[in-house]
């Protein structure tokens, strides 16, 4: 099973765009998107509070392996607690089978037990392009000035199986560091897992 899905889920870790990418140390993009129940998120209503962002397909080998161990939620628990905000970016365009409709996102919320604060429908790519999100997942973290603080892979396990509470998480560090008032030491790295999936 998993070398079918191999198969069909390519490893990116070194994919180019055809768009600007965010820059650490700068700004982040602003951005308006509307979530899963409807609602309209801004970047800027979170001001003040670290932002987490996660490019997600669950049918990516590399997502469901950390939704299936259940070590995405987790950190998104342990996070929440502190106060950071989580936002799931879906750029899944709409001709594509991983596509979820606002229904189908709402039921695998549910039946993952996300923890995230909110999962925003990408499917025209706006904002993953606007990021330069080029995997799933690709991680983002923003400081309380609305600067981009880290950007890359999740952790230093690139694989789509094993338990990834056993890897280097890139994100809790960076969070940790910012709660601290202290300069994050790995600004960013090479994502890995599969391709966003982009209409164009």
């Amino acid at each position: 099973m998993m070398k079918r899905l191999m198969g069909s889920f390519v490893a990116f870790a070194l994919v180019t765009c055809a768009f600007a990418a965010a820059e650490v140390g700068q700004p982040a993009p602003d951005f308006n998107g509307t979530d899963i129940n409807g609602k309209t998120v801004r970047l800027t209503d979170f001001k003040g509070k670290i932002v987490v962002l996660e490019s997600y397909n669950s049918e990516c080998p590399f997502c469901h392996n950390h939704y299936q161990t259940g070590a995405m939620q987790d950190l998104q628990r342990e996070l929440a607690a502190k106060g950071v905000v989580w936002l799931l970016v879906d750029s899944v365009a709409r001709k594509y089978p991983s596509y979820r409709s606002p229904e189908a996102a709402r039921k695998e919320w549910a039946s993952e037990k996300i923890h995230a604060t909110a999962w925003l429908d990408d499917s025209s790519g706006e904002i993953g392009k606007k990021y330069g999100m080029r995997t799933t997942p690709h991680m983002f973290v923003i400081d309380t000035k609305g600067v981009l603080a880290y950007a890359g892979a999740i952790d230093d396990r690139p694989s789509p199986e094993g338990d990834p509470r056993t890897a280097r998480n890139y994100v809790r560090e960076a969070v940790q560091k910012l709660e601290a008032g202290q300069k994050v030491e790995v600004t960013q790295t090479k994502p890995y897992g599969c391709g966003v999936k982009y209409g164009s």
